[in-house]
Order: C-alpha cells, then sequence, then structure tokens
C-alpha cells in the first residue's frame, strides 16, 4: 500500500484523482475540430497563470530541460553569449546545456544556498558596453537548495545597465505555486514543465516567449527540429499541433489550470507559503536549518534541510523510502549528502504534509540523529492550526 502514500520530492508531485481522469482520455484526432477545444483553453489558461500580455505560449512534448534547451536553440546562435550565475543543480545544468550548444557562457560563481547575485549581475551586464551578451539565464527556483531568486530585481539590473539583452527564467519548480508576473517582470522566455505546480505527469515543456524572443527567433542559426517555434506557432492559428500531440497530457493541462483557477491562484500561493512555514517551523524544532541562507531567499516550493553534522541525508531518504514507503528527495551536487529535501508543492493538505514531517522525523529516530519525536509536527502543526486553511480542493 506505500504508493498511496503522498511524495515530499520537488517533482513530479502529487496527481489529483480529477487531473488524473482528464488524462485518461480515448484516442483523438489531433487534427479535428475536436483537438482543438481540449488544446485551447489549456494554452490560454498558461497565459493567465504566466500573467503574459503579448507572445506565444508553446507547449512541447518534453520536460523542463526539453524547455531550456527550446528557449537557447530559437532564439541564439553558436558563439553568442549568455550571462548566468551558477548557484545550485539546476543553474549548472542550464549552463551545461548552452555549452554543448556552442554558446559562450559567462558564469558568476556563486555560493550555494545563495540567490542570483543582482550586484554582479548589473555589474556584468554595465561592463558589456558592446552588448555582446544576448540573453541573461535565471533560475527563479533553485530546487537543489530550496533559494528563490529575485527575477523582478535581475529586470531591474538590466534597466539600470540600459542592456538589451533577452531575460530567460527557468520556472520549472515555481511557476503554478509561487507568483510569476511575465510581463511585470519582462521575462522573455519562461519555462515550466508539467509535473510541478500544474500536478500533471511528466512529459510536457510548457514555455511563455516574448515578442522579443519571438523576434530573436528569426536570426537565431542554432539547429531545432522537434522544438523549433515556428512550426508551432504555424500549426497554432489552425488549433492544432505540427506533430503528433499527448492530447491526455494536454486535456490534463486545461483541467490543472481549471483546479487552479477554481482556488484562485493567490489562494494557490498562500497555500504553497503557509506549507514552506511550517515545514520550517518543523526544520527548526529539530535544530536544523534551510540550505537558503536568508528568509528572503527561502522557497515556497522545496526546503532543503541541512543535516547536523555527522550525519547523512541521503541515508534518510533511502530508509524513508525502503521502510516507510515515502520519498524525499536526496541533496545534489554540492550539497550531495549535507542535505535532504522536503517538497511541499503541488496537490497537498495539512494531513499530508504532516505525514511526511512525521515520517521524517521517524527516519531520524531510526538513524540515531539527536532529534525529539514529535518536535517538528508539533511546530508545525501548532502553526497550520492557527494560520487559516488553504487546502487544496479535492476531486469527488
Amino acid at each position: 500500500m506505500s504508493a498511496q502514500n503522498p511524495v515530499f520530492i520537488p517533482g513530479p508531485t502529487n496527481i489529483p484523482e480529477e487531473i488524473r481522469k482528464a488524462c485518461d482520455m480515448p484516442t483523438l484526432d489531433h487534427r479535428s475540430p475536436k483537438f482543438a477545444k481540449v488544446f485551447k483553453p489549456a494554452v490560454a489558461g498558461v497565459r493567465r497563470v504566466l500573467q503574459m500580455e503579448a507572445g506565444e505560449v508553446i507547449v512541447l512534448p518534453s520536460t523542463g530541460t526539453g524547455g531550456w534547451e527550446a528557449a537557447v536553440t530559437n532564439t541564439l546562435s553558436a558563439g553568442d553569449k549568455v550571462l548566468t550565475a551558477r548557484f545550485g543543480m539546476f543553474s549548472h545544468r542550464w549552463i551545461d546545456l548552452c555549452q554543448r550548444h556552442g554558446l559562450d557562457v559567462q558564469i558568476i560563481e556563486t555560493p550555494w544556498g545563495q540567490g542570483a547575485p543582482l550586484e554582479a549581475i548589473e555589474a556584468a551586464l554595465r561592463a558589456d558596453s558592446a552588448h555582446e551578451i544576448k540573453a541573461v539565464l535565471a533560475t527563479h527556483n533553485e530546487t537543489a537548495t530550496g533559494v528563490r531568486s529575485d527575477i523582478a530585481g535581475i529586470r531591474r539590473a538590466l534597466d539600470a545597465a540600459g542592456h538589451p539583452a533577452m531575460l530567460f527564467v527557468d520556472g520549472v519548480s515555481s511557476i503554478g505555486s509561487m507568483p510569476f508576473d511575465m510581463a511585470g517582470w519582462g521575462v522573455d522566455v519562461a519555462v515550466a514543465g508539467s509535473q510541478k505546480g500544474f500536478m500533471l505527469p511528466a512529459g510536457l515543456a510548457i514555455l511563455g516567449v516574448s515578442p522579443k524572443a519571438l523576434a530573436a527567433m528569426e536570426h537565431a542559426t542554432l539547429p531545432r527540429t522537434f522544438f523549433d517555434f515556428r512550426d508551432m506557432t504555424q500549426a497554432y492559428a489552425t488549433g492544432g499541433f505540427p506533430y503528433t500531440p499527448p492530447a491526455g497530457l494536454i486535456a490534463g493541462l486545461a483541467a490543472s489550470i481549471e483546479m487552479l483557477e477554481e482556488e484562485g491562484l493567490e489562494n494557490v500561493y498562500a497555500r504553497h507559503a503557509r506549507f514552506a512555514e511550517a515545514t520550517r517551523r518543523a526544520v527548526a524544532a529539530w535544530g536544523m536549518r534551510p540550505c537558503a541562507a536568508t528568509p528572503e531567499l527561502y522557497s515556497d516550493t522545496v526546503t532543503a534541510v541541512v543535516v547536523p553534522e555527522g550525519c547523512n541525508g541521503t541515508d534518510l531518504v533511502q530508509l524513508a523510502a525502503s521502510k516507510y514507503g515515502m520519498a524525499f528527495g536526496v541533496g545534489l551536487g554540492e550539497v550531495a549528502g549535507k542535505v535532504f529535501r522536503i517538497g511541499h508543492l503541488g496537490m497537498l493538505t495539512d494531513a499530508m504534509l504532516l505525514s511526511g514531517l512525521a515520517v521524517a522525523e521517524m527516519c531520524m529516530a531510526d538513524l540515531g540523529w539527536d532529534v525529539r519525536l514529535g518536535s517538528g509536527v508539533a511546530a508545525a502543526q501548532e502553526f497550520l492550526r492557527t494560520s487559516g486553511n488553504h487546502a487544496i480542493a479535492q476531486a469527488a
């Protein structure tokens, strides 16, 4: 029965039954008007979630990594310079992807646990008087460390430097769970994935593309075929797809957005903030701390918990899976073994969150860590019972 346990990894997330049922559909002719009736509401809904005012929504059969690749291959050429900071595993992986495509990546090395360094980014942009930097890449929510970066601050840095570079944002573990303002922040490409805040199975890369990025597409020479935005936008004009689409996932995306908007996006964001705070209070009661260096950096979707000296976070994750049938996230890269990660995004309720915190405590006790059983759960309970209820509406 362990398959009935909720997961506490930062994606894929728990799937509401209503969305599971929406994905379970008979074969559909994707060149018929019936597909357009499924597809168009999904695209329109993504536009609202991203707070887009112009540009195109692109939905690709892929994951967030494919979304990163689509962002750069559709807008850049080999040898183009891009600017980014490395402060976690997922910012590192985007850098690696760019380098493999022959881009000239200017990297600002930043300690893990910190966010995107706004002053260093602005200084690099000011120093680029010839405007060789074509894009700034930013990870909104660094899943490896539980750090949220200030995307509006990066836009201010670009504007203060008077720099025309595009702004690309990895919002895979934030969009649909934390406030995201594509128009207000001046984002040119936003990348999301189906398996995080949208509560779907993995399989869709979801992108918002600004008019500026669409214009850059006309001069970009990096190879692309499957991910070519031009093919996508031409097919979209008739409500279709340039190749066979994952119709079930797209139907699920439309259902997901309907659920999110029924709850109210502001309530969705408040619920995630509430669960994040309850988790952090549990962590403090355990005598531990988040990996994120300061409170303004705390993520609302995942907390990376720094384990005590002499303990190994991977041991806890493995024990939770083998003994209790519950999934947490291991530490990655520079923080491997030094943290374990509690994902608190997507479909969660107070009771589900408390079950995860309780299992984490049992694992700590089993491993002989210096933690009093019930301490973190009690701290989270006290906060949850007095902070209002924003639990997600469950399917009947």
